[in-house]
């Protein structure tokens, strides 16, 4: 546990559940309006993460505000976008915003210590089993797995794509099983270009390569688990299957792998969500998972931390009365992202199926202004 001398464990007006990227800035945000912050987090910092690792540079005005710009940390700036299909057929198109690479092992470090030293209160590394509602009292009691209890007027959920307190919750999606697994490699590839970000199809999946940090990349896939299955390994899935693309057979023979492992995770389910849930405020992936070929995640994380702040800032000042909150975020949320998600789901069946795959890219070529936008639908402002 990490509190700040002066915090008592339940003087937190807002509990963040998850301390990730949506969690941090959130977090962030609210210390900055003066307001006591707990973020619960079941890991220590820093750690790896499955994600793409490209963040477009819609989000850098939000960053600089929170006085968490990222440069000091090195980041790639990336300005090129390439997709190829499972034979290796490609087309490269610019980013019109572009972005910037940068490992969440170093971001969310970055962030942690920026919210520790404004006076974030960090209770890690620590479950949640159990969080209910006091309507009597208006306020959340969040019960940990080791038996301790929290309390606070307002509880933001911030925990990612999946977790058991969805099932605690009794949420729709979580009942439904995904066929997705999400793999992850950090890599040294010597003349890679550290300007493009490339999303490389294969047979019932696609890879996305792209810089980081200091001479490293990040690369990272989704398939299904009936795919992993029928290989029988990681290793036999990227030698038998990815490798079939030419583009990924040369990734894959020639770079130096960084970790031992690769990261995995399971069950990721691009079904629709809620943003409110037994008044719990839900940011980044718990609100809404978008398609990792769309690119934009990260993004999609710290605009919904901004999207949450002042909102939630007013409900603490007893400005806004909790159903106007939840209302308001409601609508909110839907607007930015809804359109995003609806087309990211559409576009995911495009991609990862050899011939559907080739006969896309082979359209996409000869109208290029077709990437551009179906970028902008799912970026936002990014691509505008």
């Amino acid at each position: 546990m990490v509190l700040p001398d002066y915090f008592a464990i339940d003087a937190a007006e807002v509990l963040i559940l998850g301390g990730g990227l949506a969690g941090l800035a959130a977090a962030l945000d609210l210390a900055g309006r003066g307001h006591r912050v707990v973020v619960v987090e079941r890991k220590q910092y820093p750690f790896h993460r499955v994600c793409g690792e490209y963040v477009s540079h819609e989000v850098q005005p939000y960053l600089r505000r929170l006085g968490a710009d990222p440069a000091p940390l090195g980041p790639a700036s990336i300005s090129w976008f390439r997709l190829s299909s499972p034979a290796g057929r490609t087309l490269d198109s610019p980013l019109d915003m572009g972005g910037f690479g940068v490992s969440r092992y170093r971001l969310d470090e970055h962030l942690y210590r920026l919210a520790l030293a404004r006076g974030v209160g960090f209770v890690l590394p620590a479950t949640v089993a159990e969080v209910t509602f006091d309507a009597a009292a208006d306020r959340h009691r969040v019960t940990l797995a080791d038996g301790r209890c929290l309390t606070a007027r307002l509880v933001l959920g911030t925990y990612g794509k999946r977790s058991a307190l969805d099932r605690q919750l009794g949420r729709a999606f979580f009942g439904q099983r995904s066929p997705y697994v999400g793999i992850k490699h950090h890599l040294r590839l010597p003349g890679f270009a550290r300007d493009v970000i490339a999303l490389h199809n294969f047979r019932d999946g696609y890879a996305g390569i792209s810089a980081i940090e200091e001479d490293k990349l990040c690369f990272c896939y989704l398939t299904t688990r009936d795919n992993l299955r029928r290989s029988g390994s990681v290793a036999a899935l990227e030698g038998e299957v990815l490798a079939q693309n030419p583009h990924l057979a040369d990734i894959l023979g020639s770079a130096e792998r960084l970790y031992a492992q690769p990261e995995v995770i399971n069950e990721i389910s691009f079904a629709p969500k809620l943003p409110v849930e037994q008044h719990l405020l839900m940011v980044g992936d718990a609100a809404g998972l978008i398609t990792p070929l769309c690119g934009n995640g990260m993004a999609m994380a710290l605009h919904g931390a901004a999207l949450v702040a002042p909102l939630a800032s007013e409900f603490l000042q007893g400005l806004l009365a909790r159903p106007a909150l939840e209302a308001a975020y409601a609508q909110a949320w839907r607007r930015q992202f809804g359109t995003r998600l609806r087309v990211g789901r559409a576009v995911q069946g495009l991609f990862g199926g050899p011939i559907l795959s080739e006969l896309v890219v082979g359209a996409l070529r000869h109208w290029p202004a077709a990437v551009r936008t179906l970028m902008r639908q799912t970026h936002g402002t990014a691509f505008a």
